[in-house]
């Protein structure tokens, strides 16, 4: 087989296996409609849930920081190496703790704006469109 004749397969294959769809969705097997939605409940319980793990990591992420300080500092003076490891674990830890802590306040401080800027642009878009010639028609 020629260059020229693979070339024509290989093209041929591919253009029998492209589709296009345009202003469709494929169907979700669990029944959405593949528009957005916001469904202000969801959004508030996550936010919620975000704001609780927030101030539980704050307490609950540094409770052993203390005592694994102290312990690390301990190993260390007595000349274990397993204490400058521990220093180095606790640092890691607090250092997660640290990026953990700040993600849920981005994720819950983010909700609750695009709660507050959602109910902002429909009352905006309400108030445009009860102001317009065509709310007259649609009654």
């Amino acid at each position: 087989m020629s260059f020229d004749e693979e070339w024509f397969t290989a093209r041929a294959t591919a253009a029998a296996n492209v589709s296009m769809r345009l202003n469709h969705v494929p169907a979700d097997p669990g029944g959405g409609s593949g528009d957005l939605e916001l469904n202000q409940d969801h959004i508030g319980a996550i936010g919620s849930e975000a704001y609780k793990l927030h101030s539980r990591l704050q307490t609950d992420g540094k409770h052993a920081a203390t005592a694994s300080a102290e312990a690390a500092g301990a190993l260390t003076k007595e000349s274990f190496a397993s204490g400058a490891a521990l220093a180095k674990v606790n640092a890691t830890w607090e250092s997660q703790v640290k990026t953990l802590v700040a993600a849920c306040a981005n994720i819950s401080n983010g909700l609750n704006y695009s709660l507050s800027s959602h109910a902002k642009d429909e009352q905006q878009l309400h108030a445009d469109f009860t102001a317009s010639a065509i709310d007259k028609y649609l009654k």
